[in-house]
């Protein structure tokens, strides 16, 4: 499996679970990410070693156009999945908390009236970057991803 391939079902995951409303499942992808981007036990590379030994790598693509040197000792997939992670925690998790009449107490950093502007983000982020991974799954091209590469991860 290569990165590209984990994108597109990344991609699918996010846009099934919010079609359907799987709360859930949009936290175990928000989890995965998380703990992927942290312990840098990635599932690409997981599966390459399961399948064909430690001989291959998942890191055989030229997905970025350009060959930086790094500056960071920190994989740029780790930090893709901890940039996706922390969209989607504050997008779909804390708007939908603060936005959930349970949770409302528990929020008090902003009045109603200052967060009520920022409604739309609630369906709107998390879907956005649904089709964006989802793209960047089909295309090979993933903005942040090379955005990421240029700043100097490796």
């Amino acid at each position: 499996m290569s990165n590209r391939t984990y994108r597109l079902v990344v991609g699918a995951f996010l846009l099934f679970f919010l079609y359907f409303d799987l709360n859930s499942g949009v936290y175990a992808l928000i989890m995965v990410l998380c703990l992927e981007g942290m312990f840098n036990i990635l599932i690409p590379d997981a599966i390459n070693r399961r399948r064909y030994g430690d001989s291959l790598s998942g890191n055989d693509e030229n997905l970025a156009p350009i060959q930086n040197k790094s500056r960071f000792s920190f994989s740029a997939e780790r930090a893709w999945r901890l940039i996706v992670a922390l969209m989607l925690l504050l997008t779909f998790v804390l708007f939908n908390a603060y936005f959930n009449s349970y949770f409302r107490d528990y929020f008090q950093l902003f009045s109603p009236q200052f967060m009520a502007q920022f409604a739309y983000i609630n369906w709107f982020f998390p879907w956005f970057l649904g089709f964006a991974i989802f793209g960047a799954g089909i295309s090979g091209v993933c903005p942040v991803l090379i955005t990421v590469k240029w700043i100097g991860f490796k």
